[in-house]
């Protein structure tokens, strides 16, 4: 059977669906309004250099198996520089790196690492520990009524510092939300999958290239090459059809295309424009798309003089500084998408003019209505305060970016709503990381929806196959402590 599935939006899920699917032998259309693919997983072009630059920094995590999947068929896996040794900088300003054991099994292997941890006192050491185990263990059920993750560690008996220099730097990044917004949930599945089940679960994998690099060149090359269709700078106005069955792709433009198939990949904050209301009741019965809460993230980008560290990335803890990334200049855009303005210089010449960092603020709530100048002067304090050669490093430029909706809100009671990838609509299936995943909004949530839409639309032409990959292997000792 040749089956044509038409997927609205060119983000990290819809990619996703488009790679399984295209894999698989059918014929795949993806429609994206954007210039680029990718979605907030994107860059822009700096003005005065040319470079590529990203929106906001986005890792992996070596939990994240589907979306490593997803990078090795397509080829961009060596793309990525794998690290499993983080640095942490406490409120005084010394440097504690965390580097789970190798040889320990989880989740001893953290033991270590916690213990080295210079800024927590033996005793907040200890009651992290406890509290640890004790939340691998609580049941994963998502309450509306239930605590969020503040109210669940003050039950604990967390102390503040063990609050602040701890849960907070770990969960804050990895959710996108604070913590007296977060589910126990979500909190629960961050430990648990990306810390005490498996030695290699946290490890961070940074690209070593733009995110347009990744998605909107290589991806869309890969995708190309096996026959995929993709339209760029192509508004969809709506889904073709109605309660019963999708039966194509309005465009902006008043051109409709036909697909057995209509994967709507796109952010639950456009999903209610682009579904008429009868289909919209049946794909997201419960209306969570038009109620979810979002959270922003923010992102500092700063171009010194000089080096101010030798280290890939740093955490800082109790600072308005969560992540720091230093990255090289990314000379990776077509010549004509650089400013005419741009320096007439070679990468090696910028490099050695500028040397650029990025800072990310996670669930930044608190910036919304300050003014640029204070948070860069914020960010530029804290870095002079743990990097010693910050101090003497001239700042030539920075550049402050706000995304209000960078991730859904992860709050209590939100997981059992989130509507599922098949619809009642048998040919019309959602991908996104809202969509149920189990996971909070990441790229692994992005690609499992994909998986998902995918899966579905070949168990409708019974080709029924899983396509998602498995979590992680929990260790002998996890399974012991039942985590």
């Amino acid at each position: 059977m040749n089956v044509r599935v038409g997927i609205v939006g060119g983000g990290v899920a819809g990619l996703a669906a488009a790679v399984a699917l295209v894999e698989r032998g059918c014929q795949v259309g993806i429609f994206e309004a954007r210039r680029k693919l990718g979605g907030r997983a994107g860059s822009y072009v700096d003005r005065e250099t040319g470079d590529a630059i990203d929106h906001c920094q986005h890792v992996a995590m070596g939990c994240c198996t589907s979306y490593l999947d997803f990078c090795r068929r397509t080829g961009i896996d060596e793309l990525f520089t794998r690290h499993s040794r983080l640095h942490f900088f406490g409120p005084d300003g010394r440097r504690s790196d965390f580097e789970p054991s190798q040889w320990l099994p989880a989740p001893l292997h953290l033991v270590g690492p916690l213990a080295a941890l210079k800024y927590l006192s033996w005793g907040d050491k200890w009651s992290i520990g406890r509290a640890m185990l004790k939340l691998a263990r609580t049941g994963a059920e998502d309450a509306e009524e239930g605590p969020t993750v503040l109210e669940w560690l003050i039950g604990q008996r967390q102390n503040a510092a063990a609050i602040e220099r701890f849960w907070k730097v770990v969960l804050v990044s990895a959710l996108g939300e604070s913590l007296d917004r977060a589910s126990l949930a979500a909190a629960r599945k961050v430990f648990v999958d990306g810390f005490l089940g498996n030695r290699r679960a946290a490890d961070v994998l940074v690209p070593n290239v733009s995110l347009d690099e990744l998605y909107d060149r290589r991806i869309a090359n890969w995708l190309r090459e096996r026959g995929a269709a993709i339209h760029v700078e192509t508004p969809v106005e709506s889904v073709t059809g109605d309660s019963n069955r999708a039966t194509g792709i309005l465009m902006a433009n008043g051109r409709e295309e036909p697909f057995n198939f209509v994967i709507a990949a796109v952010p639950w904050s456009k999903l209610p424009r682009l579904l008429p209301a009868a289909m919209l009741d049946a794909a997201d019965p419960k209306h969570v798309a038009e109620e979810m809460a979002s959270a922003p993230i923010s992102s500092v980008h700063l171009w010194f003089d000089r080096s101010i560290t030798d280290l890939p990335h740093a955490v800082l803890v109790e600072r308005l500084t969560q992540w720091v990334f230093a990255r090289a200049m990314s000379c990776q855009v077509e010549p004509e998408e650089a400013n005419a303005l741009t320096p007439a210089l070679s990468q090696r010449e910028r490099e050695q003019q500028e040397h650029y960092y990025q800072v990310v603020i996670s669930a930044s709530h608190d910036l919304a209505g300050r003014d640029r100048e204070s948070v860069v002067e914020e960010v530029l304090k804290d870095l002079r305060s743990v990097f010693s050669e910050a101090k003497g490093a001239q700042l030539l430029r920075a550049k402050l970016i706000t995304e209000p909706q960078a991730v859904f809100s992860v709050q209590p009671g939100l997981d059992a709503k989130r509507p599922r990838q098949q619809t009642a609509i048998p040919n019309l299936l959602l991908a996104g990381d809202w969509t149920r995943t189990g996971w909070p909004a990441t790229m692994e949530g992005a690609v499992r929806s994909g998986y998902l839409a995918a899966e579905g639309v070949l168990e409708r032409v019974d080709r029924r196959q899983r396509i998602v990959v498995a979590d992680l292997p929990r260790g002998w000792l996890a399974r012991a402590f039942r985590l």
